[in-house]
């Protein structure tokens, strides 16, 4: 239930502050985390560390 606070909490922050442009950011920030997790066991590893 804390993780649904904390996203509510910044949506809220967003909101109040009109820091819209923030939450692109995140997003993108959160992809490039999935994409590392998900693909650290497979072979294609190697290649997409390449990229950072």
């Amino acid at each position: 239930m804390s993780k649904v606070r904390i996203v509510a909490e910044y949506l809220e922050f967003l909101r109040r502050g009109k820091r819209w442009w923030l939450l692109p950011l995140v997003l993108l920030l959160l992809l490039f985390g999935a994409i590392l997790v998900l693909a650290q066991g497979s072979a294609l590893a190697p290649f997409i560390y390449a990229l950072f």
